[in-house]
């Protein structure tokens, strides 16, 4: 018996993980990998560079009321002193790092 709860614990703990990484998926990547350094982790532009750069928290007013595509287009074509990705990235890379940039402004 002992035996069985151990090994649904390990079950449990292996789907939580799972769980986990497959909510984050490609846009977090992305967004970690090219946005975090001026937006921050939670999209509160907390970061040395956004605060320098006086980058607008994902909270703020202007920045909730933007529809996912005006996001899109300010990461393709940049917006303000952010550089354009369009080179830098896929639409596919900018729209799920868009999608995930979103997810903070709930």
């Amino acid at each position: 018996m002992k035996i069985r709860t151990e090994l649904a614990l390990v079950a449990m703990l292996a789907a939580t993980m799972m769980t986990t990484a497959f909510a984050q998926g490609p846009g977090a990547d992305t967004y970690k990998a090219k946005c975090q350094m001026c937006h921050g982790e939670k999209g509160l532009a907390d970061s040395g560079a956004g605060k320098a750069m006086k980058v607008k928290p994902a909270t703020d007013p202007d920045v909730k009321k933007m529809s996912e595509e005006q996001m899109i287009d300010a990461v393709h074509n940049g917006m303000g002193k952010m550089q354009a990705y369009k080179d830098k990235l896929t639409d596919a890379q900018i729209k799920d790092a868009v999608e995930y940039f979103r997810t903070f402004t709930k």
